[in-house]
């Protein structure tokens, strides 16, 4: 790695005054479809987190960063990380395990940018996962795996304010989940008995409880590795 590579950028390096990808932004919010909330921001702590990604504000990832505490779509189900405030703790510098206030381990080769209220995570590839990096992964919370959506950060913000979430997260939907959501914080999810990895009735049958996201990630990440473990021993134990 060249010594420029590994220089980090003033806050005035990244800050560009002249051409921010901040009000595109939020010219598109203004015509989706799915609305968008955006949460409010301390500008000390936007600029923290933008030093932290070391990206610019002409970008819609550094633009999201500097100007927001967090965006819920579709009656908070669906999160973006900003730079976190008093409506959101989870930010981008806390799922990333930096600064005081982290929330997980430090993750290397992802950055999570986005979580949903039944436990899917999106993080953008950095070289942790397989395939082209800067891609968006998303963390199925019925599969335990990261599933490649090809799209960069921008076609994900895209997506949220104008996609189909609706036939996206048909399967994880029930009757009435609209009046749920009114209860669930941003940072909490909703957590299934039987979990969503385990056949089992649909998922309006299902028994469910408000969850910190920081308990789903962690027994995801946990059941995850239990079954790849288990699934790797079952395989030399039968050579």
């Amino acid at each position: 790695m060249s010594d420029r590579m590994m220089e980090r950028r003033e806050l005035a390096e990244l800050i560009d005054t002249g051409d921010p990808a901040w009000p595109i932004i939020r010219e598109r919010f203004a015509a989706a479809s799915n609305r968008g909330e955006v949460l409010p921001v301390e500008r000390e702590r936007g600029e923290r987190a933008l030093l932290h990604l070391q990206v610019t504000n002409r970008s819609p990832l550094g633009a999201v960063a500097l100007m927001t505490g967090g965006i819920l779509f579709d009656r908070g189900w669906l999160r973006f990380f900003g730079a976190g405030g008093s409506r959101m703790q989870g930010s981008l510098l806390t799922w990333s395990g930096q600064g005081d206030g982290a929330i997980t381990d430090p993750q290397r080769g992802i950055l999570i940018v986005a979580h949903d209220a039944v436990g899917g995570f999106f993080a953008l590839n950095g070289g942790g996962l397989p395939g082209q990096q800067g891609i968006v992964h998303y963390w199925a919370p019925d599969s335990l795996e990261w599933e490649a959506m090809g799209w960069p950060y921008s076609d994900l913000l895209q997506w949220a304010a104008t996609g189909d979430l609706k036939g996206y997260y048909g399967n994880a939907r029930w009757p009435g989940w609209q009046r749920v959501m009114q209860r669930v914080h941003p940072d909490q999810g909703l957590s299934f008995y039987p979990p969503l990895w385990v056949l089992g009735p649909r998922v309006g049958k299902r028994s469910k409880r408000l969850a910190p996201m920081t308990e789903l990630w962690t027994l995801q990440q946990d059941i995850a590795r239990q079954l790849a473990g288990s699934g790797a021993a079952e395989s030399s134990g039968g050579c």
